[in-house]
């Protein structure tokens, strides 16, 4: 926001600093600083930063206290980062005009130091802070790069609990030790994350199973971290008006309560076993209620690649393709017809592995603690505006975006839903895969935008904010197998559709003429796909080459 200094305004101060890049907002923030209240935030960030470091001096110098456990020391490092990385954007960007390619990689410098920082606070704070600082790492077409690139580590760097640890919430909860419940009991977890840690282990009937254990302090830690956060956000919203992040606050609230309640995951786990029962694809660890607690659940033990592991699904036979095809069957199947959605499929929480019986490739889908349950109008106009964007009908996304909360930005909430430019959307997006300048495009924009991102997300539906990570992490996993954009994903996601809002509309009606004539239009349209998807497939096939080669022939031989 360019301009000069309004009269009045001493030389070398303007009255508004414009879009600034903020820490907590990570992208351009509006904010008015005059010359005084500029040298006091300073100060007061100064005075913050100094209080925060002197707070825990003698808990990290005694080497026999964990500073964890103190949370002086917890909400001391989360001042103190948050004053260091607030600071570093009040003045590294101070001086440089706005919009200048010096500017430009200044701002993208700022932004590096400001993730790592973020990343070492969440590292040290743990629980809490790296399910949040994970969140943020998935939001790959959201937030900029530098972020998402920076924050993804912490799917890899999660605290472990020691030997003892696990002793002692397997005998609080279960009553009694781990060789009386076991055979054997590994001291190595298979996999670590923010909130829990999996051991493998032999009950003493033989079964081999998986016992996932809460780490013990999450718990108690957990409620005051959100406090804490929200207490940021908040003060940062105070120097940085048009730092609009509460919504992260507020879906970490409402979600971390049924993360840490394990018999909530296994009642999830079995809804979605039951309900996606049809695909003979899909592995669902069975879960053993009677030495399942909320912080300890025992579960069949399932072992495979990650799902965006290529190498090994080449090495033994899987074909890609198809299981691409088939993570998108079911995701598909639990959004748009179901309304009850597996929230976080990072690759970690998707495993494949090929039967040695049945030479299948089966999917099989971890973690259900993180759910998303779609309201039945929200469900509706979602399948709308999916089938509006597949089919670049532009008025009918307008419509339905609005519906959704995006407003006049609906151009942006339909990028950011599809991870595709403007003109892609227009075009229609099943038209071309995604271009490597597309991709560069759309993650420049994530910085550019992040404003009106950020607004977007505090208007949207609470039900939306997951879907748009569960987005960005599938198309995570896409691009590692080297099939986003496939037009296969498309002709799931329309048949899903269709399915969902012919069941809709016939549940709605009271008439029998009526609910045929819906039957009917559904199967026809449900047929057009099947034909399409033939068509597409004889285009691909040495078959169709062969086909149409003949086709040719004869039409010139005619003429």
């Amino acid at each position: 926001m360019g301009g000069e200094a309004p009269a009045g305004v001493p030389p070398g101060v303007t009255a508004c600093r414009g879009l600034l890049q903020s820490a907590a907002g990570f992208g351009q923030l509006r904010f008015c600083v005059s010359g005084g209240s500029s040298v006091m935030a300073r100060r007061a960030l100064k005075l913050a930063s100094l209080a925060a470091a002197t707070s825990g001096i003698y808990l990290y110098g005694n080497r026999f206290l964990d500073p964890n456990d103190f949370g002086v020391v917890r909400v001391g490092r989360a001042i103190a980062t948050t004053a260091v990385i607030s600071y570093d954007y009040l003045t590294s960007l101070r001086s440089v005009p706005y919009g200048s390619e010096e500017y430009d990689s200044l701002k993208s410098q700022v932004h590096l130091r400001s993730a790592e920082r973020l990343r070492e606070l969440c590292c040290a704070n743990r629980g809490t802070f790296i399910k949040v600082g994970q969140h943020l790492g998935a939001l790959d077409y959201l937030l900029p790069e530098e972020y998402t690139r920076t924050l993804k580590v912490l799917h890899s760097q999660a605290p472990q609990s020691t030997r003892q640890e696990v002793e002692q919430v397997i005998r609080e909860d279960l009553g009694k030790e781990i060789k009386e419940l076991f055979l054997s009991f590994e001291d190595t977890p298979l996999g670590a994350a923010s909130l829990a840690q999996v051991h493998k282990a032999v009950l003493q009937d033989g079964r081999t199973v998986a016992v996932k254990i809460q780490h013990p302090k999450v718990q108690a830690q957990s409620s005051k971290d959100i406090l804490l956060m929200e207490v940021l956000l908040l003060v940062v919203k105070q120097i940085f008006p048009d730092f609009e992040f509460m919504w992260l606050v507020e879906e970490a609230k409402k979600n971390l309560p049924l993360e840490l309640d394990f018999l909530n995951e296994g009642r999830n786990a079995e809804k979605v076993a039951h309900m996606l029962r049809n695909f003979d694809f899909l592995k669902v660890p069975r879960i053993y209620w009677e030495l399942s607690t909320r912080r300890v659940l025992l579960m069949e033990f399932m072992e495979g690649g990650q799902v965006n592991d290529r190498a090994y699904m080449e090495r033994n036979g899987i074909d890609v393709n198809e299981i691409s095809r088939n993570l998108g069957k079911l995701y598909s199947e639990m959004i748009f017809v179901n309304g009850f959605v597996h929230c976080d499929p990072h690759p970690g929480n998707v495993l494949v592995k090929k039967c040695p019986a049945s030479g299948k490739a089966h999917i099989i889908l971890l973690d259900h603690g993180l759910y998303q349950v779609l309201s039945e109008s929200f469900r509706m106009d979602y399948c709308r505006l999916w089938q509006a964007l597949i089919k670049a009908d532009m008025k009918r996304v307008q419509k339905y975006s609005r519906r959704l909360g995006a407003g006049d930005l609906y151009p942006l909430f339909a990028c950011m839903l599809t991870a595709r430019s403007w003109e892609s959307v227009n075009r229609g997006i099943d038209r071309s895969p995604v271009s490597a300048s597309e991709d560069v495009e759309i993650r420049s924009n994530a910085a550019a935008y992040l404003p009106q991102i950020t607004q977007l997300l505090n208007n949207v539906p609470r039900q939306m904010l997951l879907l748009l990570k569960t987005n960005d992490l599938l198309r995570g996993i896409e691009s590692a197998l080297h099939t986003r954009a496939s037009a296969s994903s498309f002709l799931n996601m329309s048949r899903c559709c269709i399915r969902a809002v012919s069941t809709y509309q016939r549940s709605k009606s009271h008439s029998l003429y009526r609910r045929v004539q819906i039957s009917l239009t559904e199967g026809l349209s449900l047929w057009q796909i099947n034909l399409y998807e033939l068509f597409l497939w004889l285009k691909g096939s040495r078959l169709g080459n062969w086909v149409i080669a003949l086709l040719s022939w004869m039409h010139h031989s005619t003429y």
